[in-house]
């Protein structure tokens, strides 16, 4: 089977516009977590943009013999637009979790039943990707929502200035760093560092 002529064509076009879509809303939900102070959140957010980014382009890549045409799509795409913080990490963690589940395992069928496999390979692989965005923006929704995002109960708890690296060690990050003088909105557990690499 062609393409041209296949579902898999119309399920990678709406891969692709989704991926776009959740760039964008990440990217919009990065300026305002920056705008009210919330480094380390803009930071989630931004990784995150980027990583959709490149699933887009991968989905693009796909489309490839389709060069030049133009491809009809309907698709239901979610509207996450608020200034609360929590409400855009619960929205990110759905939305996330639907593709993981859902989306991506569903399109991977289709692709593979019409033998396109390289392309059910990659709807595999950023379904399981999706599923580390899902885990990573509930861990911060729930940090978030319990007050924790800069408080520990532990006083040995170590926070990591993303700024300037700078490793402070209590209940809470400083509220400047005494290092670089940035504010604590860019301090992070240690442990919750890589989630941002």
């Amino acid at each position: 089977m062609e393409l041209k002529n296949s579902q898999t064509k119309i399920i990678l076009m709406r891969a692709f516009a989704g991926e776009c879509q959740a760039q964008n809303r990440y990217l919009i939900a990065a300026d305002t977590a920056k705008q009210q102070k919330l480094n380390v959140i803009e930071r989630l957010f931004r990784f995150t943009a980027l990583q959709e980014h490149q699933h887009a382009r991968i989905f693009q890549e796909l489309l490839g013999e389709c060069a030049g045409e133009s491809v009809e799509i309907t698709a239901d795409f979610p509207v996450d637009v608020s200034g609360d913080i929590q409400q855009l990490l619960d929205l990110a963690a759905r939305d996330e979790k639907h593709e993981a589940e859902t989306v991506y395992p569903e399109f991977a069928r289709i692709a593979a039943e019409e033998g396109f496999l390289p392309a059910a390979e990659k709807l595999r692989a950023i379904a399981e990707i999706e599923e580390t965005h899902r885990q990573r923006f509930e861990r911060f929704a729930q940090l978030w929502r319990e007050g924790m995002l800069f408080r520990s109960d532990s006083t040995e708890q170590q926070w990591v200035c993303l700024n300037c690296g700078h490793i402070h060690t209590g209940s809470e990050p400083p509220s400047e760093c005494p290092v670089c003088s940035f504010p604590q909105g860019y301090s992070i557990r240690r442990e919750d560092t890589w989630k941002m690499l």
